[in-house]
């Protein structure tokens, strides 16, 4: 049983195991974070201090003489912008300090999804849907810088800053005050978990909407060709419009949702702030109170719900990331179906000797190869042909180790190639792939792709042998322009040239070739197959054809039907043999 594409967590709690997997990227730089945390500490003394000397400024202004009332209270007026002022920058200087440790640990991070993403096998990127996937790990990112900044340096301080609060004004003021706040505080907590937890399912809706309607429309763009060869702009405007239709849905039911949590969350706030103010009201009438201490009072409430209504939203952006996390990082979690040995060898192929021994292979229970055995010795020239669905590209997948034969196998001068790291097995083949994909950069930069440590001189040289001279001459900005996304700027017969000099440029030992003229016309084809001739020279040659003609010259040509090999031999003899061969040369040749 192969897994799922993505990765699906858990719904029903929040997940913060994957808080443990942040700890490595978070303490790269220990001292950044230890200085930041001593600015969290400074700056929360400065944010209670302020209350007290908002106390004693309208207590010297109520009761003070009037001598003291114009220096006391410049003083203490200062004293306020001080604190202030202090709370802003150190806090500034807090986030710049630790606005490193998040940067550096997002890119880390980004990088090893990327790494991972390429190590994976082809299965995974075969079912892929690329917008889906690059917008989940765009909100895993996100959800990353977002828990690195507000859960270490806004929950944490908060509950702190409640801590100190309800302590002051329990010791200043007695348990009614503290009991009030306390209690407010744990009532909004609690409605805060419970209606986040019960709009989860509406968060994950939306996104889930999100992906599908950003998949649908990129891989509709990456069609753009295949939608105006078959007139279906409409088709593809109406399913995009469904998919949109989907989250406008999704989007309401969440926006609904979330007034109805922040409703609940004004309640608890405004009642607590009510009873409170009352509270301290009616002290202040029986004298209990100074208006000063009133004063200080409010301030704190209006201090402490400030980020208490912060940490609502947190706790619901928590919730939301720490799910874009753990699809993010279930990315990371799953295993490559293709992975090195533990001893594996980074051994340099030389010669290019490959031997196919009795090997056989299925997908989803559908039987593809079966018992395949043939040897290429080094410098010959191999071809395998046969009809449509034979196995041909199979066997390409499997010399490049995207699949794991079922049985037998295959080696390359007399080395197993699962004993051999991939990196040195795919870097012992150079291919030139049936269908080319060339990046959205210039012509030079893609040739150059074989071999990117290439000088200017050696992509010159390999675009002569790729007969690729006049064309680039012929090129308003020769080399340098861009041949647009995925090559759509080239022709088909032009992005295989390309590919064939990319190939040459690489300069491995093997040689690979899937139906690699199938694109270009008669006399291109001809020319490039004389230059292949002379670039084989010394290389092992592997070609899947079609076309009989381009493969006359073989040393040895191997037909595959359903599978297994029916027929080998060179051109002659097969002719001769008048087998499933012969039949397919007469069908090309027929006028």
């Amino acid at each position: 049983m192969r897994p799922s594409l993505y990765f699906d967590g858990p719904v029903d709690k929040l997940n913060w195991h994957v808080l443990k997997l942040l700890w490595p990227y978070l303490f790269e730089y220990k001292k950044r974070v230890a200085l930041a945390l001593l600015c969290l500490i400074i700056a929360k003394v400065a944010s209670v201090s302020l209350p007290f000397v908002l106390k004693s400024l309208v207590d010297t202004l109520t009761e003070a003489s009037p001598e003291q009332l114009i220096s006391v209270p410049i003083s203490l007026v200062i004293a306020y912008g001080s604190l202030r002022l202090l709370n802003t920058l150190i806090s500034e200087v807090r986030d710049t300090l630790f606005g490193r440790v998040t940067e550096r640990a997002i890119r880390r991070l980004g990088l090893s999804v990327f790494e991972h993403l390429h190590r994976l096998d082809l299965e995974f990127h075969l079912e892929r849907r690329t917008g889906g996937l690059s917008r989940d790990i765009e909100r895993g990112t996100s959800g990353v810088n977002f828990l690195m900044r507000f859960m270490v340096f806004n929950i944490v301080p908060t509950i702190l800053e409640i801590a100190l609060v309800i302590g002051i004004l329990f010791y200043n003021y007695g348990v009614a005050f503290a009991a009030i706040t306390l209690g407010a505080v744990v009532a909004y907590v609690a409605f805060s978990v419970l209606a986040t937890e019960w709009r989860t399912g509406f968060v994950r809706e939306a996104a889930k909407a999100d992906s599908h309607s950003n998949s649908r429309a990129i891989d509709s763009l990456l069609n753009y060709e295949t939608v105006k060869y078959f007139n279906n702009e409409t088709y593809e405007a109406q399913r995009y419009d469904m998919a949109l239709e989907e989250w406008e849905h999704a989007k309401r039911k969440n926006r609904l949702s979330l007034f109805a949590l922040n409703a609940g969350q004004a309640f608890i706030i405004s009642t607590a702030m009510t009873l409170m103010l009352a509270l301290a009201g009616s002290h202040v009438v029986s004298g209990a109170m100074t208006i000063g201490d009133f004063v200080l009072i409010n301030a704190f409430m209006m201090q402490l719900f400030i980020p208490l209504n912060f940490l609502g939203f947190v706790y619901r952006e928590i919730r939301g990331a720490l799910a874009n996390i753990e699809r993010m990082f279930g990315l990371l979690d799953r295993k490559p179906l293709i992975e090195d040995k533990e001893n594996a060898k980074k051994l340099a192929i030389g010669a290019g000797e490959l031997t196919f021994e009795d090997v056989s292979f299925s997908y989803d229970s559908r039987q593809i190869l079966t018992s395949i055995s043939f040897s290429i010795l080094p410098g010959q020239k191999v071809a395998i042909v046969g009809d449509s669905g034979a196995g041909k590209s199979t066997i390409v997948k499997l010399l490049f180790r995207f699949y794991d034969v079922d049985s037998g196998s295959i080696s390359l001068d007399g080395v197993n190639i699962d004993s051999l790291t991939q990196h040195a097995l795919r870097q012992s083949i150079a291919i030139v792939p049936q269908d080319t994909v060339l990046f959205n950069d210039s012509l030079l930069e893609n040739i150059r792709y074989g071999r990117p440590g290439a000088s200017d001189e050696d992509v010159a040289e390999v675009i002569k042998m790729a007969h690729l001279a006049h064309f680039v001459s012929s090129l308003p900005e020769g080399w340098d322009t861009k041949v647009g996304e995925r090559g759509l700027k080239l022709s088909g017969g032009e992005k295989q040239r390309v590919a064939i000099a990319r190939a040459i440029l690489k300069g491995s030992p093997l040689l690979v070739f899937d139906e690699a003229t199938s694109s270009l016309d008669s006399h291109s084809e001809q020319a490039i197959l004389t230059a292949l001739k002379e670039v084989a020279k010394g290389h092992t040659s592997l070609v899947i054809a079609h076309r009989l003609s381009t493969v006359v010259d073989a040393d040895q040509i191997i037909v595959l039907s359903q599978g297994q090999i029916v027929e080998t031999g060179d051109h002659s003899s097969l002719l001769k043999n008048n087998g499933l061969y012969s039949k397919l040369w007469t069908i090309q040749n027929q006028k």
